[in-house]
């Protein structure tokens, strides 16, 4: 006999009932004959927001992405947008990826809300999501709503949330509404949408948001510098081929190749092993037609396009990778340097970035005497920092996962916008004979060689959320008093709020908003974060390290990698 846990088994059985249709009793009832396993990871828990919003494997039960678990997160925002605005018209914008089973969830979600009497803007194809964060501002929505995973793997897809700014959800909607949800019961769900409610929207959008995306982006006088980079662009199967190639060509850029085997939007993502441009190999073919071709730049979007992967040529001719800390280095730089050109910078002016990311960014900002603003990891907290500081204008905001954002247009991370800068620097640096790599060689000259690195450790299922949390409780219990040789000197843990100096033995209060995460700062200069995946069954480690000499940066952070494996027996 098969054993399933008492919890999961009344979970199963309210899914087994009426409310839920003759398809999804049929793959429950299977899996609880052949799959018990798949049985518990698919009801242990329900699915929750993170740093993204929701995302998941797609199926069925409470920890799966599918029509009643998205059904109710829209019952529950409906039910919200009523009490918060009981006198208006209100109204959302959709938008979805090129995942399997997006569009017809999305057209769910807008079936739900329109049978809530709330109208609704609806994508009829598939759109970039910093467009959707443009639309809700655009159409003066209450909120809207993307389907997407962004780079998880194809068997996943995800909900995320905007507010009436644009940004994503923040404490306080997100407690509030997460209540409302766990409150309702999938039976009161109204699934049956009202047509005359929803409006298909494309083109007018198209155009509002490529006119804001050249206004904000294009920094080059000279159209002939334009002309002379050559570009290579892959998609990677996902939504930016509906919008990149369309800004580039608007804005000049006449020598663009698309990667053809990569072009066409495929939730399968046949051709890489992940469509994530954090990854090396995701950019492979793009760097063989580039060395083909004789490019200048590769660029490469994840499938939801607000990711953005950079390779140019080192001094030798090789394509090489430029890490998401770098280019937001690169881009920060360039557009203070403009401000400051132009007699343009202002004490309004700020930069934003993340508590992982890389420290360069602050000092950039002390550079060129604007004010440096840091949050918690998620573009949200850098959208929330535009809303809570409405007398400041952000000049560029960005994080270490290959995510930036040029102005507030847009709130948050743009990778439209993001790769149109990203050539206007690199044709700007061809014409004097350097590429961005060389740009940032003397970024870092002038304040040192960093090196960061993303340590991902990947734990799924129950079990594997059960070892996270583990990891975690012991570097609380347990904590480095010192990482490869080097002294820890301060702890932050923002789960309580306190950030500890181990040399004078104080306590300080960390002035952001609780999350699970631990810094350690060592001796050496080196920074190590620790925090669980919002959206993916990881934990991740941060690591940064800084010296005078490029080359010691590289060996340090190699031998910080090799500690801290050591040290949590990961080996």
């Amino acid at each position: 006999m098969i054993y399933i846990d008492p919890n999961i088994l009344e979970k199963v059985n309210t899914w087994l009932t009426p409310t839920f249709d003759k398809d999804t009793q049929a793959k429950i009832k299977e899996m609880i004959a052949r799959d018990p396993d798949g049985l518990e990871d698919s009801f242990y828990k329900s699915l929750a927001f993170g740093t993204g919003g929701m995302r998941g494997v797609m199926g069925v039960g409470d920890n799966r992405i599918n029509k009643y678990t998205l059904g109710k997160n829209t019952q529950g925002i409906s039910n919200y947008l009523k009490t918060q605005f009981p006198s208006d018209t209100l109204k959302v914008a959709i938008a979805y990826d090129c995942r399997h089973n997006s569009k017809e969830l999305a057209q769910v979600v807008a079936d739900v809300f329109s049978a809530n009497g709330i109208e609704v803007y609806l994508f009829t194809d598939l759109r970039p999501t910093p467009e959707l964060s443009f639309a809700v501002k655009h159409l003066d929505c209450h909120c809207g709503i993307v389907l997407t995973a962004s780079h998880n793997p194809p068997e996943y897809n995800g909900y995320k949330v905007y507010w009436q700014d644009g940004g994503q959800l923040v404490p306080p909607q997100d407690g509030a509404i997460i209540n409302i949800i766990n409150a309702l019961d999938y039976s009161e769900i109204n699934f049956n949408g009202d047509a005359s409610l929803i409006t298909g929207i494309d083109q007018e959008i198209d155009d509002a948001f490529a006119a804001a995306s050249l206004k904000n982006g294009c920094k080059v006088k000279d159209n002939s510098l334009r002309e002379n980079l050559k570009v290579v662009f892959t998609s990677l199967h996902g939504t930016s081929i509906t919008m990149i190639p369309r800004v580039l060509k608007d804005a000049g850029y006449t020598n663009v190749s698309i990667v053809k085997e990569q072009e066409a939007p495929d939730g399968d993502f046949p051709t890489v092993v992940s469509p994530n441009p954090e990854e090396p190999e995701a950019l492979s073919m793009a760097i063989a037609l580039a060395n083909k071709e004789g490019a200048d730049i590769v660029i490469g979007i994840d499938p939801d396009c607000d990711r953005l992967g950079i390779a140019v040529r080192d001094a030798d001719g090789h394509m090489t990778i430029i890490n998401g800390n770098q280019a937001m280095a690169i881009k920060t730089y360039f557009l203070l340097a403009q401000l400051k050109e132009q007699n343009a910078l202002n004490p309004k002016h700020f930069i934003a970035s993340t508590i992982v990311s890389t420290p360069m960014i602050k000092k950039i900002a002390e550079k060129f005497g604007v004010i440096y603003k840091e949050g918690l990891t998620g573009f949200k907290w850098i959208a929330k920092m535009v809303e809570d500081f409405p007398e400041l204008d952000l000049v560029g905001g960005g994080e270490e996962s290959f995510g930036y954002m040029v102005g507030d247009f847009v709130r948050d991370k743009d990778a439209v916008t993001a790769t149109l800068l990203a050539c206007e620097i690199a044709a700007i640096e061809k014409e004097n004979g350097n590429t961005l790599l060389d740009y940032f060689n003397n970024i870092q000259e002038e304040f040192g060689y960093y090196q960061e690195q993303l340590l991902s450790i990947v734990k799924k299922g129950k079990k594997g959320a059960e070892e996270i949390a583990q990891i975690l409780k012991q570097l609380r219990e347990n904590p480095f008093t010192e990482i490869n040789g080097s002294k820890v000197i301060r702890i932050e843990d923002y789960l309580t709020s306190e950030a500890k100096d181990t040399v004078k033995n104080t306590v300080d209060k960390i002035e952001v908003p609780k999350s699970n995460v631990l810094i350690y700062y060592t001796e050496d200069g080196s920074k190590i974060a620790a925090r669980p995946s919002g959206t993916e069954p990881k934990i991740k480690f941060y690591l940064s390290v800084t010296t005078d000499k490029k080359n010691d940066a590289t060996l340090v952070l190699d031998n910080k990698i090799k500690g801290i494996k050591k040290q949590l027996n990961l080996n």
